[in-house]
């Protein structure tokens, strides 16, 4: 039993490069490039009307080495009240990925739709919390001043 333990992929230290069958690795995750815009601010958060979101996706894919992709998938947010914007959001999430033993066919499936959905949640956090605090009252701003006590003489 000991020998099994000392001849699996792990013990003797390929790490299951001599598994059969495909293997997929995310080496990392990152931001690659993000801008967050408001340029109506602050008259726009004066405008009254329905606020209109257009979300917009993309994705890139390029070889880094053999077996080694990066993946960029672009998520584009803009608000818009009537015609006017007022913020957009942008953010470039990528994903460095180890591909094997794939054939062609699953290689570009895996690259276009697996590798993006383990990069999509990060983009879309990042997102989230931009325009949460781009339009949302500071919460040291909203407490009420009448508690507040008066120094007594």
């Amino acid at each position: 039993m000991a020998n099994e333990d000392n001849n699996s992929p792990v013990a003797n230290g390929n790490g299951g490069a001599d598994a059969a069958g495909p293997q997929l690795t995310v080496q990392k995750l990152y931001i690659r490039d993000s801008s967050f815009e408001a340029p109506g601010a602050p008259h726009i958060f004066q405008e009254q009307g329905q606020s209109r979101v257009e979300l917009n996706l993309g994705q890139k894919a390029q070889q880094l080495a053999p077996g080694v992709y990066e993946i960029i998938l672009t998520v584009t947010v803009t608000c818009k009240i009537g015609e006017k914007t007022a913020y957009l959001a942008e953010v470039q999430q990528a994903g460095i990925f180890g591909l094997s033993g794939f054939d062609p066919q699953q290689l570009d499936m895996v690259i276009g739709t697996y590798c993006p959905h383990v990069v999509f949640p990060y983009a879309r956090q990042t997102i989230s919390t931009w325009s949460s605090r781009a339009v949302s009252r500071p919460s040291c701003c909203s407490r009420s001043t009448s508690n507040r006590s008066t120094p007594t003489t």
